[in-house]
This record gives C-alpha cells, sequence and structure tokens, in this order.
C-alpha cells in the first residue's frame, strides 16, 4: 500500500494545528505516517491525537538529547525512514522546515517542492508563486520526493485511523554539530495562532503608532476571536513584533475573514493574505490597492469607524 511521511509539528508539549493538515495532504499519497522528533515519551502523549487525525502509524524518534538540538534530529529521522522504505516527506513550509527539506533532498538524492499549497496522488504538487498571482503544478523526481505544505493551504479534514506507535533510535549528538544551551520559548498570548486563525484583523501604517494597535487593532481582533497581523511597515517603525507580519518576508495567511486597518495594500503584504475568504479594507485612501481585491471597502478614517464597529460586534455578542 502507498504511504507517505509527515513530520509531526509540536512545541511546549501541545501538537501544532498545521500537523493536522499534513496528515489531510499525505493522505493523497495512501496512509500517513507520522513522525515525532523528541525525548522519550514525546510521541506516545500525541497518539492518541494523532490517531484521530488520521495517523495510520506513529514513529517515535527520540532521543534524550532532542530539545538540545535544531534540524538534526528531524533530519535523521525521515532520513533514516526514507531510506529504508522510500515514500514522499511532507513537512510544515518556514525557516525550520524547508532547511530539513534541503537536507534531506540532499541525503536522500530526491527532489524538494517548497511552499506547496496541495499534493496530489501522481506526485505532482500545486504552487502559487509570483505573489500568489500565477498557479502552477509542478514535481519533485527520485523515490522520496520531498515537500514543504504552506500553513493554512490545505483545511484539515480529520478521518479516524490506527494509530500503531512504533519506536525509532536516533543517534546522539556528534561532536561538531551545534547544540543550543538556553532556549526561551516564546509567549502564547489568548489569541489563535495567526497563521492557522479564522479571523484575522491587520494593521498598516495607518495605523499610526504602537498605541493605536493597542486601543484599535487589537481590542476588534479580540471582539472577533482572531488574531493580529502587520505589514512590514509597522514592524519597521517598531510599532509591533516581527512575528506578526503578514506578506512574503512574513507568515501566509489564509481566514475565512480578514479586516485590513490602515493597510494600503503593498504586493509584498497581499501576497501573503489574497487568498483569504472574505476581505474587508477600511482606508481614508480610496486609491489604496488592497481596494482592488477587497469584498468590502470602506473609504474613511479606521479611529472613527474601528470603535463603531466594536462596539456593535460587543452588543450582538
Amino acid at each position: 500500500m502507498s504511504f507517505a511521511y509527515i513530520l509531526v509539528e509540536h512545541s511546549n508539549g501541545e501538537l501544532d494545528p498545521v500537523t493536522a493538515e499534513l496528515i489531510t495532504a499525505g493522505r493523497a499519497f495512501g496512509v500517513v505516517s507520522a513522525v515525532v522528533v523528541g525525548t522519550p515519551g514525546t510521541a506516545a502523549a500525541f497518539t492518541p491525537q494523532l490517531a484521530e487525525w488520521g495517523a495510520a502509524q506513529i514513529v517515535a524518534a527520540e532521543t534524550p538529547s532532542a530539545d538540545s538540538r535544531v534540524v538534526i534530529p528531524a533530519t535523521d529521522a525521515l532520513s533514516i525512514l526514507a531510506g529504508a522504505n522510500p515514500a514522499p516527506l511532507l513537512i510544515a513550509a518556514g525557516v525550520t522546515g524547508n532547511e530539513i527539506a534541503g537536507r534531506l533532498a540532499a541525503r536522500l538524492a530526491s527532489g524538494a517542492l517548497y511552499d506547496v499549497v496541495g499534493v496530489n496522488a501522481d506526485g505532482t504538487a500545486a504552487m502559487s508563486i509570483f505573489g500568489d498571482t500565477v498557479a502552477v503544478t509542478a514535481a519533485a523526481s527520485g523515490n522520496s520526493p520531498i515537500y514543504t505544505l504552506r500553513p493554512g493551504a490545505v483545511d484539515a479534514a480529520p478521518e479516524a485511523a490506527a494509530g500503531e506507535l512504533v519506536a525509532l533510535e536516533l543517534p546522539d549528538a556528534n561532536a561538531t554539530e551545534p547544540v543550543v544551551t538556553g532556549f526561551t520559548p516564546a509567549e502564547r498570548g489568548n489569541r489563535p495562532d495567526l497563521a492557522q486563525a479564522k479571523v484575522v484583523v491587520a494593521g498598516g501604517r495607518g495605523v499610526g503608532s504602537a498605541e493605536g494597535f493597542t486601543d484599535i487593532v487589537e481590542p476588534l481582533a479580540d471582539a472577533l476571536g482572531g488574531a493580529v497581523g502587520v505589514t512590514r511597515d509597522v514592524v519597521d517603525s517598531g510599532y509591533y513584533p516581527g512575528q506578526f507580519q503578514i506578506g512574503q518576508t512574513g507568515v501566509t495567511v489564509s481566514p475565512d475573514l480578514y479586516i485590513g486597518l490602515g493597510v494600503s495594500g503593498a504586493i509584498q503584504h497581499k501576497s501573503g493574505m489574497q487568498t483569504a475568504k472574505k476581505i474587508i479594507v477600511i482606508n481614508n485612501d480610496e486609491d489604496a490597492p488592497l481596494f482592488e481585491i477587497a469584498d468590502l471597502g470602506v473609504v474613511g478614517d479606521l479611529f472613527d469607524i474601528a470603535p463603531k464597529l466594536i462596539e456593535e460586534i460587543k452588543k450582538r455578542g
């Protein structure tokens, strides 16, 4: 029977929702083998959820040093598995995932496709390129083609599977491998993860200050149970942290609802959000490019409109 490997994304003892998307996408190739890289006991804790999402097999690729190393343990695990039993490999796209994919391509002599938005049973993948203005179909060579999947590109569709737990012993760090001596995880607030959020409220240069985000953007996002996103100009101006940047050099989002406050709509930003199902724009510049793709555009002062919108949402909540 055909199958695929997916690399399980997890942090701080929790599974990342993108793992469910990877499992769903991986089913295009047949049954899914979910590879959990971590310290001993990590995979066992995730087994019930991974089985519910559709993993027929769960590989516990564990070593006591996993938490003090980056990239190499996952690369070792997937290359050992695919070297013995070749199959497609799916990894979440991102800085770390793309690094792992490149190393695997070299080890396995297989092609790698990055930031795909879907995979097909014949080994081809759907890609959205040139700022998401062109859709193409591409193929990767080799016995174990590698794909990094854009988070949010595939809707997770859980289908319960056996979830058989098997062990894979990983080699320990060698003398030349860098080791992490200290790590402070980023604090997660009460808002949903930006890449996975169903509602995103984005603020642009028009918000004008860090206080504008505290007073306007964040309250609107909270009223809708959504995440906050920003443009590159906002990050460059120091109004909001860089991990919330949407665009070519930031996070790609595909929410059910996107609201842009003071966002002009430069291609750098549009490429990261234009697949949103509904786009609402509030801007006092009627020529702002983001109006071109908006389902609803409001020309006006966001500082007048947004507070009234928040008040009305709270009334109806």
